[in-house]
This record gives C-alpha cells, sequence and structure tokens, in this order.
C-alpha cells in the first residue's frame, strides 16, 4: 500500500539533484495492536504556518471528525504519503520491525526527501533523513497528529474492505482488535489470510481449527 499526495511546495534540490522538502514531516502509525490487517503509516509534511483547526491524537477524534480532517489535511498538506506492511510481513519480522518499516515506505513515498522527521514513540526509522522520536506527539506536534489522522483514516477503510471479503469477523466494526465479538468469530471460524499468526489469539485458534479438523 502506498498513496501519496499534496500540493507539492516548498522544495530544494539536494548536490545530486533530488528533491529535498524544506520542512520537517510529522510521522505516526495506525495498526500495532490488531490481530489482523496491515500496519499503515502516514508521513506529512504541513505548511507554516498550519492553519488546519482540531489536530489530536487520531484516538481522540470521532470518526466523522477524523474522516473531515483527514480530507482537510490531503488537500492542505505539502506532501503526505502512506506506507504499509501486510499481515504476512509481521508475521515474518514481528511488529516492531513492520512498524518501521511501514514507516519507512512512508518517507520513502513523498514526492520529496524531508530534512527531517519527527517520530510519535520511541523508535525512528532508518533513512537518509534526521529524524527523532517523540512519545506522546501525537497529541503534541501538528503534523504528527496529521499523519495519525491520515493514517487510521486509511487503515479503517482498509479493514471495511476486507470485511467485504470476511463478514464473519465484523472488521468493519472493531478494525482487526481483540474484542469479544472478533475472538469468538476467531473461535468459531478460524482465521482468514489477513489474520496475524504470530499473535497469541491467532495462534490458539489456528490449535482449535486443527482439532476440529481432527475430529
Amino acid at each position: 500500500m502506498v498513496a501519496r499526495g499534496g500540493r507539492d511546495r516548498m522544495r530544494d534540490q539536494d548536490a545530486g539533484g533530488s528533491p529535498v522538502a524544506r520542512g520537517f514531516a510529522g510521522v505516526d502509525e495506525v495498526g500495532r495492536g490488531p490481530l489482523a490487517g496491515p500496519v499503515v503509516a502516514a508521513a506529512v509534511i504541513l505548511p507554516e504556518p498550519c492553519t488546519v483547526l482540531g489536530l489530536a491524537d487520531s484516538k481522540k477524534l470521532g470518526a466523522r471528525r477524523r474522516e473531515a480532517l483527514a480530507g482537510i489535511l490531503r488537500e492542505e498538506a505539502v506532501a503526505w504519503a502512506l506506507g504499509s506492511a501486510s499481515a504476512a510481513e509481521i508475521d515474518r519480522m514481528n511488529i516492531h520491525h513492520a512498524t518501521l518499516l511501514a514507516m519507512r515506505r512512508a518517507v520513502a513515498a513523498l514526492p520529496a526527501t524531508p530534512g527531517e522527521l519527527m517520530v510519535d514513540g520511541r523508535f525512528t526509522p532508518d533513512g537518509p533523513w534526521r529524524a527523532t522520536a517523540i512519545v506522546g506527539g501525537d497529541g503534541t506536534i501538528p503534523a504528527i497528529s496529521a499523519a495519525s489522522i491520515i493514517a487510521k483514516v486509511a487503515r479503517d477503510a482498509l479493514l471495511a474492505e476486507l470485511h467485504d471479503r470476511y463478514p464473519v469477523y465484523g472488521f468493519d466494526r472493531h478494525a482487526g482488535y481483540a474484542t469479544a465479538a472478533h475472538l469468538q468469530a476467531l473461535e468459531r471460524y478460524g482465521p482468514c489470510p489477513e489474520h496475524r499468526r504470530s499473535f497469541a489469539p491467532v495462534a490458539r485458534s489456528l490449535g482449535v481449527q486443527r482439532v476440529m479438523e481432527l475430529r
């Protein structure tokens, strides 16, 4: 999953002629904890000054407000981009490294390399950029808040699409998180291809499924 957009302004070039953005990019991810679906990251460069009001950690905003802000941000941002890591990649490399991979893909998808990254959390993705990790940055740094919002809206849309393919799990309601209804569906139907088999509840459901097949 790679998507990008924005007004693509404020660009210089490095010594090799590659475009370099003058502003910093805020980076955040959504989807570390769910049992299914990808982890999605966004990188956003906001104009200075930023006139978009109401930016906050996406978890503290209602769905309608998030969607409205995401639409505004996609229009007003200097640049924005998405990156993701699939459930299979999460199982292969673990959620920590898959999250950093999604962030790296998001930053690499920007039309110009940012001079600096401000990343929510304790870790930053490797790459040809300076990066600072900021715990709680999604609630204090507008560009990180913007990344959080864009990533959350994009991932929710992806999980709604997964619901159309695998309706028995209710992905449109819980976005893959371990709700009681999701765990019950796992126990009853076993996992689908989008479930993260390295996560304990999914691994347990595989065991239950094998027992049922042997009966």
